[in-house]
């Protein structure tokens, strides 16, 4: 096993969201579609109740996860659930989904992932899925603790590692070697990979694809979560809530959820 090194670390920033009392942190900006690849974006957010009402969603998968209070989902192909911390959701937009993630009465923090699909893919049915923390895997070592997010119905082959490692122990993670890996600090400081860079909350760290396996050393008590998933490399037209090939694509997207196709 080779352990990767660092090919960059990014600063993020909290910006104003939807309303007053929403905020959102950009940790992956939407739009770079190339460097990101299969990723599209995610996004930190404090909110509250009727910030994301119903929206529609065409093309890609998302992966929500949990931080603190609760979020409701309820969807137009009847899903529906209530995450609290530590749960995570995943939810395949395929050819056409309209939904709502609704905070609970005391307001939610959360991440949510945007993974692109294949284009052979983005027409695929919708389906929703709730993964609860305490059913998903879990790996120790000393000092530390890995929960892998698996979920059953998902299309993108994607590895999802919440990581939490108390100050002054380690952990190595496996990685598929031609995957783009990256890990976001959601709390406290560590080194990342052979070349041991530094990291703290708020930032995200890029591994190069030069090895199949990351080591994450924890200066503080570590909160993290890891995201690895093979490029598609394929042309990514978007706007809003739709991710397709082309701008063909997307204006079909848009007559279709306004006359009621979806």
């Amino acid at each position: 096993m080779k352990s990767r090194t660092v090919d960059r670390v990014e600063d993020t920033e909290i910006h104003q969201g939807m309303n007053a009392r929403h905020r959102v942190r950009e940790v992956l900006p939407h739009g770079r579609f190339e460097e990101h690849d299969p990723f599209l974006m995610l996004a930190e957010d404090w909110f509250v109740p009727g910030t994301f009402g119903d929206h529609p969603h065409r093309g890609f998968e998302t992966f929500t996860f949990i931080l603190e209070g609760e979020v409701i989902h309820h969807d137009n192909h009847g899903g529906h659930g209530v995450l609290k911390p530590g749960d995570a959701q995943w939810m395949t937009a395929g050819r056409g989904v309209i939904h709502s993630e609704e905070a609970g009465p005391d307001g939610a923090h959360s991440l949510q992932l945007w993974i692109n699909l294949p284009s052979r893919l983005k027409m695929t049915e919708p389906s929703y899925q709730d993964l609860r923390g305490e059913a998903m895997p879990v790996r120790r070592e000393p000092g530390a603790l890995l929960r892998e997010f698996r979920p059953e119905r998902n299309l993108a082959s994607i590895t999802i590692v919440e990581l939490r490692i108390d100050a002054g122990a380690s952990a190595t993670q496996a990685l598929p070697p031609d995957d783009n890996t990256f890990l976001y600090v959601i709390s406290g400081a560590a080194r990342f990979g052979a070349d041991e860079t530094p990291a703290r909350a708020g930032q995200v760290v890029w591994l190069a694809n030069d090895g199949d396996e990351v080591t994450i050393r924890a200066g503080e008590n570590l909160h993290a979560i890891l995201f690895s998933g093979p490029p598609i490399r394929e042309r990514v037209a978007a706007r809003g809530p739709f991710v397709m090939n082309t701008h063909e694509e997307i204006y079909q997207a848009i007559l279709d959820f306004q006359t009621g196709k979806f």
